[in-house]
């Protein structure tokens, strides 16, 4: 049982490692940079900052408050960095889940085997898990730790739900390639699209945001993980993850049943 799932998530091990240290040294540089940032402005400054910023671009980026350490990571690593590139980066890797294989040729030797399509494509999915747990786990520990160093101490349990949170979220970037990866041949094709949605639905909801027709961005994973509610006011939104996590099944299952009946001859 599940040596598809066992076999891919081997084989993202590495990938896993390397982004872990990448967002690793990422989260660093941002903790790092904030002592001399706060110690150049005072909070009546940072203010004043603030308010000469558009309104887009304060929408763009979820500007609420760089005058703690929290809200300074919330805007420059969580808002822009981790629910835009990672989200991007894991619905790339998603794409390719599939799609690479049939573009390769090698899905027919996959299919020969005795597993049907149905759980070929959610185990494939479900070792997304291997990158996704990685980042979440190293992560948070880095910023606790080096937060702490610079004399900056930040809230542990807000920073361990903001990355429990951002499991779901994630998940649900994750689906959304998916869906993609088993709809076209071509891994390319899937994996553009995925960068596409993602980051349409990002703009989507900082467009919307705050306008009449706010509910359009209702569609949007953005709208249920927010990352200033979790680490300035310690709110966490459990019917939001609810959301993602409901979301991502049902792309899931949409892709196992559009997968086992599509043609591929």
């Amino acid at each position: 049982m599940l040596e598809i799932a066992a076999y891919e998530a081997r084989k993202r091990l590495r990938g896993a490692a390397a982004m872990a240290a990448l967002l690793g040294v990422a989260a660093a540089f941002f903790v790092s940079v904030y002592p001399s940032f706060a110690v150049s402005l005072t909070p009546e400054q940072l203010d004043q900052l603030l308010s000469a910023y558009p309104d887009a671009l304060m929408e763009a980026f979820n500007v609420r408050s760089l005058t703690t350490i929290e809200g300074f990571l919330a805007t420059e690593l969580y808002t822009a960095g981790w629910m835009l590139l990672v989200g991007i980066y894991v619905a790339y890797a998603a794409a390719g889940v599939v799609a690479d294989d049939v573009d390769r040729g090698h899905i027919d030797l996959l299919l020969s085997l005795p597993v049907s399509r149905a759980r070929l494509v959610a185990e494939k999915f479900a070792a997304l898990l291997v990158p996704i747990v990685a980042i979440n786990v190293t992560t948070p520990v880095v910023v606790v730790v080096a937060s702490s160093a610079v004399g900056y101490p930040v809230d542990v349990v807000a920073v361990a739900m903001m990355h429990l949170l951002s499991i779901p979220y994630l998940l649900c970037c994750a689906a959304i390639g998916l869906t993609l990866s088993v709809s076209v041949d071509r891994a390319s094709t899937a994996q553009r699209g995925a960068l596409g949605v993602v980051f349409g639905l990002y703009l989507l909801e900082t467009v919307v945001s705050g306008a009449d027709y706010a509910w359009v961005g209702n569609v949007a994973p953005m709208r249920y993980l927010d990352p200033n509610a979790i680490l300035l006011d310690h709110t966490y939104d459990l019917v939001g993850a609810g959301v993602l996590l409901g979301a991502a099944v049902v792309l899931v299952a949409a892709s196992q049943l559009w997968f086992s009946r599509r043609d591929l001859s």
